[in-house]
């Protein structure tokens, strides 16, 4: 595992180690359209979440990309355990490093200036991911998902940098042509390798934070979500077009947004064409949008539309009706980060017993 880390990232579960053992899944049937979705959130609200989702137990989740050259961050302590206020000035995650290194004082701006030197940017280390890609060999990734009893994988496709692990035709008008992203098609070999070992694919994008359109600093919980979030008509229409190819080139099982979404993206539109072409699919929490249910416009009764919710690095008190997954990384980051020891790891036993208790509660 920490030897495929060097070059991928490690990988990073969606849930708890099934007990399927190493048991090849089924392969998967297509799932004909049983009826029409609008472009609204009642219509939207009557899908489900699939049967095969719900009974899936095991997802891999990979977070992989340019953060990955660098792969470093303090492991001062993980997600939940750090205080709000502190969480950016040690964020545990690698994926966060471009973030990370522009905070004065942080351990990774410091790390980042004594390893690189100040004037080193973080767009270089592209050439560096693009040259070591080359040596990816994606069937055994294939293989061993498979053999560890996974059902889905999720790619991470573009995260908060905005580097894209496909080769968009939709270009980023603030980067020049030789830094849009990996130059190999890291999404749809994956999502080759992940079917023909019976498995579904799911993608992970980032529409609510994108550096190279917005790089507002993250250093304090409520940026997040506000200033730093990109609100221009052309990163909405970027990131409809994107998720558009996602779907059109690579027809996947899980569409896993992060943060929040453009409120002037279309997305009802984007998840009724997703519903009416793939109804088997499944549509993660993380979009920003809530529906009002109650009857009086005061009243307080809001869901949030999701197939399944995603509490990180958590776990329930409760069954939960609604379909949820938990995430987090196997260390402290979803990135690879080569600081990670066994202390950061959770353990073998930890990992079945999380697995008895995130299913008990109708969870991944």
């Amino acid at each position: 595992m920490a030897e495929l880390g060097r070059v991928a990232g490690p990988l990073v579960i969606l849930g708890a180690l099934t007990l399927a053992g190493c048991s090849r899944p089924e392969p998967v049937e297509p799932v004909e359209p049983e009826g029409t979705f609008q472009a609204n959130w009642d219509s939207l609200a009557q899908h489900e979440s699939p049967a095969w989702f719900n009974d899936a137990k095991l997802g891999i989740f990979i977070h992989w990309g340019v953060y990955s050259v660098p792969g470093w961050a303090p492991v001062e302590g993980q997600y939940g355990e750090l205080t709000r206020e502190r969480f950016f000035q040690v964020n545990p995650y690698a994926e966060w490093y471009w973030n990370s290194m522009r905070i004065p004082g942080s351990p990774t701006n410091e790390h980042h200036r004594a390893t690189y030197g100040e004037e080193f940017e973080y767009a270089a280390f592209l050439s560096t991911f693009n040259e070591e890609v080359q040596k990816w060999k994606p069937e055994e990734w294939g293989e061993l998902f498979a053999a560890a009893g996974a059902r889905y994988v999720v790619l991470t496709t573009k995260h908060h940098d905005g580097f894209t692990l496909w080769p968009s035709s939709i270009a980023n008008p603030n980067r020049p042509a030789d830094q849009q992203g990996a130059r190999r098609d890291l999404v749809g070999e994956l999502t080759e390798a992940v079917r023909r070992h019976g498995m579904r694919m799911g993608v992970y994008y980032s529409g609510g934070i994108d550096w190279s359109f917005n790089d507002t600093l993250v250093d304090q919980p409520g940026i997040l979500r506000t200033t730093a979030v990109p609100r221009s008509e052309e990163y909405a229409r970027y990131v409809d077009a994107h998720w558009r190819e996602l779907i059109d080139r690579y027809e996947p099982d899980i569409l896993w947004n992060d943060i929040t979404y453009p409120e002037n993206a279309g997305l009802a539109e984007l998840l009724a064409d997703y519903y009416n072409r793939f109804p088997d699919g499944a549509v993660n929490n993380r979009w920003g949008v809530r529906r009002h249910t109650g009857d009086e416009p005061e009243d307080s009764d809001w869901v949030e539309f999701a197939d399944f919710f995603t509490p990180e690095y958590a776990k329930l008190d409760d069954i939960s009706e609604a379909k949820w997954e938990t995430c987090r990384g196997i260390g402290y980051s979803f990135g690879y980060n080569r600081n990670e020891t066994d202390a950061q790891m959770i353990s073998v036993d930890d990992l079945v017993d999380l697995l008895v208790d995130i299913v008990s509660k109708n969870g991944n």
